[in-house]
């Protein structure tokens, strides 16, 4: 099995697993349909076409950025009558990073790997107005399992948050997975989420339960500066500081 990395990272990211009418929700990491969906437009595949090949791939993802939630509001009119729709209420991951990875057969993860370099149809973040800001291939790993890809991953978050967390020398990220062929991957007990992809066909989207598990890992912060401690610095042969010094001999007048 070989596993294809993909970053998506941009200004803005919304990943629906449900949508009630004018409210459209998103979920806070990348869901399975929306990726599937991005490698399908990779390809250049119709809405209608059979997805069985792609959603047969194991899939996960980790948060490298978790972005802020932020809710829009949008009108629209019809075009003969005038007539104004329901405003419609949209939310979305603002500044969000995230690493997903899709392990299968070797011969169809190059293929998409080659797609997601050249797509046919742009790319999106689940949404058309949510167009990715780095490019989205991070590469293929032979021979590979999904779980060792996503702990080995460097950290992508942007540099400006690595730098607020510069006090950590690492730091903690969640994984979420699905459970592989051969039963449980570890992790949490399994969560489940309507975004098994069965058909993007616009007249008959259909979707199926899937098991999630959730766990974390340990990545290096490039931008980290560990914190010494005062017995650190004793045993390096550093003097200890001691703030109170400048007070010795000091009477309160």
């Amino acid at each position: 099995m070989s596993v294809l990395a993909l970053q998506l990272a941009g200004p803005l990211q919304s990943w629906g697993s449900t949508a009630r009418f004018a409210r459209r929700t998103t979920e806070n990491a990348p869901t399975k349909s929306g990726v599937i969906g991005l490698l399908a437009a990779a390809q250049g595949l119709e809405r209608d076409a059979d997805l069985s090949d792609l959603a047969a791939l194991r899939f996960g993802v980790r948060v490298d950025q978790q972005g802020t939630r932020i809710r829009d509001f949008q009108t629209a009119h019809h075009a003969e009558t005038d007539d104004a729709m329901p405003i419609s209420e949209r939310y979305y991951l603002s500044d969000a990073v995230f690493v997903a990875a899709v392990q299968g057969e070797g011969e169809l993860i190059a293929e998409l790997y080659d797609a997601v370099r050249a797509p046919r149809f742009l790319p999106y973040l689940g949404r058309r107005s949510c167009p990715p800001s780095r490019p989205v291939e991070l590469g293929v790993h032979a021979d590979a399992d999904l779980e060792d890809v996503l702990r080995d991953e460097p950290w992508r978050a942007a540099a400006w948050h690595q730098r607020q967390r510069r006090q950590e020398a690492t730091v903690e990220l969640q994984v979420i997975t699905e459970p592989g062929r051969g039963g449980d991957s570890g992790g949490s007990p399994g969560d489940t989420l309507r975004d098994q992809p069965l058909s993007f066909d616009p007249r008959h989207r259909r979707y199926a339960l899937r098991t999630l598990r959730r766990a974390t890992v340990r990545v290096a912060n490039p931008h980290g500066r560990p914190v010494h401690t005062h017995t650190a610095d004793q045993r390096h042969g550093a003097p200890a500081h001691d703030p109170t010094s400048v007070l010795e001999g000091a009477r309160c007048s």
